[in-house]
């Protein structure tokens, strides 16, 4: 029997996912999703499918991996996604299939305990806080316990905790083989599972970083896989070009630095003058920071020529050159004392890195490449690929070289383009030739959810708009008792929101405002699902970037989201300005070929936090006149699930109240 047809037979309402996975039912597109992967993996190829919200993508080519015998590797956008499949899709699918495949989830080093930087942790002066001593301890409880290593297992530290970089270790400070415990360490643990196990769980940043990198294992995993799996590949792009790209940032020199001053005496005392090597390169640091503005907002400049825009070659040059001296002679000193300990290699190594990135950075951007200076409190040089075609490309085809048959390669996404063909999507990832699949979700929109566009809201460039998007939130929040979710394109357009809201619902009001930032986005998301459950008040939750997408709260927990303005890139981002200018090169206009995709399927990617359920009810609002009343916005609203209009404030409001009517309320759990 062949892979499409043990696929088709698994899905059959009598075959083993009927029987053993709770809740299952058999769903057309689901099936038509699992043939067409089962059929790429048996035949070798690159297939692309956008599969709708509430298809099931994920059991849809889960089955066909663990169905096939063959070693698959699976990469997603978000570690909660890699979490996800780890622990509890990929195990109910085994025991379902009756598959005893060897799985394996691997991460960036990031994500592990390194036991060998716990120990020295407690001397660190970013652990003096109270709040820094009590996430340390908890490591340590923990540490005693785990076999995993994983931090993710540590649902109480928050990630942003300054204890995590002094509990992990990075490429540079890593030890490896000279490291005491290096038998015990978990990230080789993690890596030497990844190599024995039939299905591997990784994350884009892990795939990209690897292909220059080559230090996490995925690029001797990779040629041993017969097929790779990307979901949430909307993302790939973005996250390809922030890891192929390359930087130089005044922070990393500055840690250098303190690394320098706190080991290299205690490393090597006396041998050399440490404190009058440091005080050199931190002046040269501090010339680059006065030279570039960085000490407050953020101030990103353009640069195509020998400088940054507005920064004078002379004083550039010379402030390079300044930084060059101060490296090489820390060089120097580090190598005639390197064999005292690792650490001082690895130091020395480091600082060898930041040489050629410097060197990098003084000659110029190779083609296909854009350069941007960052300035805030630190300044970092920035250099990007404009996509990841070429790299993409290079890889597919390396693989396929080198291999007896094909691989198989599998894009998906809720979101891939605007149309069918998902032209922006494979030119971007340099996919041109791809079959395609675009699946439908099963949701009835136009019964389950409403469209409505305020026509009297200011335009978005209007000074007025952020407080008519935070009046309309409120009072629609008001009548649901919260239930909202307010999405917004900047970070500035949220804490203007967020303000206004909190200003509308005083503490006693019962409904809670919560604002992106305030807590991680894990603890905001449970609050928000408790709240639905009478477990607190009711809340709104005003958030911006990540949480367009990757959140998933079903049910009458969230039953309306309100997007401020179509989510276009900023004209003047450095990165977007350079692939505007490629394709008007190409003789494409950028507006209509480039930017309006783009928004496009970050606004499909924001709507869809809404409905998640064949049962759940809501109300969309996009607060964008645009939407209605220009060319561009049209075309991005037939791209839009085909939900009912709602065309006024009354129809609006007496919509909201019929949500609030026993006949539409789900009484499932909120599970974010």
């Amino acid at each position: 029997m062949g892979l499409p047809d043990a696929v088709q037979r698994a899905f059959e309402p009598d075959g083993p996912l009927a029987r053993l996975v709770e809740a299952f039912k058999p769903r057309s597109g689901q099936v038509e999703m699992a043939l067409a992967v089962a059929g790429t993996m048996e035949a070798g190829g690159v297939l692309a499918v956008e599969a709708g919200t509430g298809v099931g993508k994920t059991f849809a080519y889960l089955i066909p991996a663990l169905l096939s015998g063959e070693r698959v590797l699976l990469s997603t956008a978000t570690k909660a996604l890699q979490d996800q499949l780890f622990g509890r899709d990929l195990p109910r699918l085994m025991a379902a299939l009756g598959q005893p495949v060897r799985i394996a989830l691997l991460k960036g080093r990031g994500s592990y305990l390194c036991t060998h930087r716990l120990a020295s942790a407690r001397q660190d002066a970013r652990a003096d806080s109270p709040a820094a001593q009590q996430d340390l301890a908890r490591v340590e409880r923990w540490a005693a316990v785990t076999r995993s290593g994983d931090l993710a297992e540590l649902a109480q530290l928050d990630e942003r905790s300054p204890v995590v970089a002094l509990v992990t270790s990075t490429r540079e400070n890593c030890l490896g083989a000279q490291c005491p415990q290096a038998q015990a360490c978990h990230v080789n643990r993690a890596r030497k599972e990844a190599m024995a196990a039939d299905v591997v769980v990784i994350n884009h940043h892990l795939f990209f970083a690897d292909m220059d990198v080559r230090e996490s294992g995925v690029a001797e995993l990779l040629p041993t896989v017969r097929t790779v799996v990307f979901d949430e590949a909307h993302q790939l792009n973005a996250i390809g070009v922030q890891f192929l790209g390359r930087q130089l940032t005044t922070g990393a020199l500055e840690s250098l630095c303190r690394t320098l001053a706190l080991q290299g005496p205690q490393l090597a005392l006396g041998s050399v003058d440490w404190r009058a090597h440091v005080a050199e390169l931190n002046q040269a640091i501090v010339l680059l920071r006065h030279l570039c503005g960085g000490q407050g907002p953020q101030d990103r400049r353009p640069w195509a020529d020998e400088a940054p825009l507005d920064i004078p070659v002379q004083p550039w040059r010379a402030a390079l050159a300044a930084l060059r001296v101060g490296l090489q002679q820390v060089e120097t000193m580090l190598l005639s004392v390197e064999a005292l300990a690792p650490e001082l290699k690895r130091l020395r190594e480091r600082v060898v890195t930041f040489l050629a990135e410097l060197e990098l950075f003084s000659s110029p951007a190779p083609s296909g490449h854009v350069r941007w200076l960052d300035a805030d409190h630190h300044v970092r040089l920035v250099q990007s690929p404009l996509d990841i075609a070429a790299a993409l490309q290079s890889r597919i085809a390396s693989r396929n070289a080198s291999a007896d048959r094909n691989q198989s390669w599998i894009f998906t996404s809720a979101t891939l383009g605007t149309d069918p063909s998902m032209g922006w999507f494979l030119q971007t990832c340099g996919l041109e030739g791809a079959q395609v699949l675009q699946v439908d979700s099963p949701f009835d929109y136009s019964a389950q959810a409403g469209l409505y566009i305020p026509p009297d809201m200011p335009k978005p460039g209007d000074p007025s708009h952020s407080a008519c998007v935070a009046r309309l939130a409120a009072h629609g929040a008001e009548i649901l008792g919260g239930r909202t979710l307010v999405l917004t394109t900047t970070l500035r357009a949220m804490r203007s929101i967020g303000e206004a809201l909190r200003q509308y619902f005083a503490p006693s009001s019962g409904i809670d405002v919560l604002v992106q930032g305030q807590s991680p986005k894990r603890e905001l998301v449970e609050r928000f699902c408790g709240a639905a459950n009478n477990e607190t008040a009711g809340c709104v939750l005003v958030a911006s970037a990540s949480f367009w997408e990757g959140i998933d709260v079903p049910g009458d927990a969230l039953q309306m989201v309100v997007i401020d303005k179509l989510p276009f890139s900023p004209p003047d981002d450095p990165l977007v300005e350079a692939r505007a200018r490629q394709m008007a090169e190409l003789g494409r206009n950028p507006f209509q070929h480039f930017h309006v995709p783009q928004a496009a399927i970050a606004l499909k990617q924001g709507a869809g936090r809404l409905i998640r359920r064949e049962t759940d009810r809501g109300v969309l609002v996009v607060c964008d006149v645009r939407l209605t009343q220009m060319g561009y916005g049209r075309k991005m609203l037939a791209a839009l699930p085909a939900m009912r209009t709602i065309a006024t404030q009354d129809q609006f409001e007496d919509t909201l109240r019929g949500l609030t009517t026993p006949s539409t309320t789900d009484p499932s759990p909120c599970c974010p």
